[in-house]
C-alpha cells in the first residue's frame, strides 16, 4: 500500500495531537511500571540465594502478601520464577534468573 505525502503529514498531525492529549495517563502508566520494576526487583534479590514463600518475601521486603503473590504470579506466568517445593502448605518460589528485573 502506497502512501502520499499528504496522508502521511495528516496522519503525523494526529499522532501528535494523540500524545499530547494523553500525555498524563502515558506519564502514569509510566510512572506505575517502574514502581512494579522496582517491586519485583525487590521481591527477586530475596529469591536469588534460596527458595522463599509468599509469606517470607512478604516479611522480609514489607510488601503485602496480596501483593508480592500477585507480582510472583506474573513472574511465575513470564518464566522468571518458578515453583521448587513446598515449606508447609506454601510454594517455594525461585528465581531462575530470567528476570529483566
Amino acid at each position: 500500500m502506497k502512501v502520499n505525502k499528504g496522508d502521511a503529514k495528516q496522519r503525523a498531525i494526529m499522532l501528535k495531537k494523540l500524545r499530547e492529549e494523553h500525555k498524563d495517563s502515558v506519564a502514569r502508566t509510566q510512572t506505575l511500571l517502574k514502581e512494579q520494576k522496582g517491586l519485583r526487583q525487590q521481591i527477586c534479590r530475596h529469591m536469588r540465594e534460596e527458595p522463599r514463600t509468599i509469606p517470607d518475601l512478604a516479611g522480609l521486603t514489607g510488601i503485602p502478601a496480596p501483593d508480592i503473590l500477585w507480582h510472583v504470579t506474573a513472574m511465575k506466568k513470564y518464566g522468571q520464577v518458578e515453583e521448587v517445593g513446598m515449606c508447609g502448605e506454601y510454594y517455594l518460589y525461585k528465581n531462575i534468573g530470567k528476570s529483566h528485573a
